[in-house]
């Protein structure tokens, strides 16, 4: 069973998806390690609980659970890197997929669907492709969201019936509905959330300065050899 957990990273411009297919046999020891990433911080930097949440945005700008290291850029950009680490030391696989919001708003105006549904989409599919041929069976574990109960209803149509558009195609390894959680309870979700916010950081150009890209593309090619698929559907 593959136990993937999605989340999302978007800006004007562009909405990602990110799935981290994680079987089931890794996912204990993988949950474990990143717990290991927070203690040792807990322990480097104090004021950082043992149940802080890895949130891309609050690591690399130093938010919320993670504002003692407000002046600490090397610690931040250490913990980011831990966290990636722990996840490309796993037996998992990486699925990324985005939609330009600019020309999906230039070619369908208001009548364009979210751009998570379709993202979501177009993730569904990778996934299943993927799944049906390791002879696997998904499980997809999504971050808490608006229109969750839409979702679930697309998904049973994309087993009913099949997807749309030039690729669609019959879902028929995701196993139950598509179940959601907040990511501040799941350390998988919060690898996702890492996954997804790096790949979209990287994609933008939101880092100006050199030693910061320098830093994002370092963190980013810690993971990226489990990167099965990304793409973006620009319509």
């Amino acid at each position: 069973m593959l136990l993937t957990y999605v989340d999302e990273s978007h800006s004007r411009g562009v909405y990602y998806l990110g799935a981290l297919l994680c079987p089931e046999s890794e996912a204990i020891s993988l949950a474990a390690a990143l717990d290991d990433v927070v203690e040792q911080a807990m322990w480097d930097h104090g004021y950082i609980g043992s149940g802080a949440e890895l949130h891309g945005h609050e690591i690399l700008q130093a938010k919320g659970e993670w504002a003692e290291l407000k002046h600490k850029v090397r610690a931040r950009i250490d913990v980011y890197g831990k966290a990636l680490q722990a996840v490309a030391d796993h037996d998992v696989k990486i699925i990324l997929r985005g939609v330009d919001r600019v020309r999906l708003k230039a070619r369908y105006g208001e009548n364009a669907d979210h751009p998570h549904s379709i993202a979501l989409t177009h993730l569904i599919e990778r996934v299943d492709i993927y799944a049906k041929g390791h002879s696997e069976l998904a499980l997809i574990i999504a971050d808490e969201c608006e229109g969750q109960e839409q979702y679930q209803q697309e998904l049973r149509t994309y087993r009913k019936t099949g997807t749309w558009g030039y690729k669609a195609r019959k879902i028929t390894t995701v196993v139950d509905t598509m179940h959601f959680a907040s990511s501040k309870a799941s350390r998988l979700l919060q690898a996702a959330d890492l996954i997804a916010f790096m790949y979209h950081r990287i994609q933008v150009g939101s880092d100006k300065d050199p030693r910061a890209k320098k830093a994002s593309e370092g963190l980013w090619d810690r993971v990226a050899p489990k990167v099965h698929h990304a793409g973006i559907w620009v319509p």
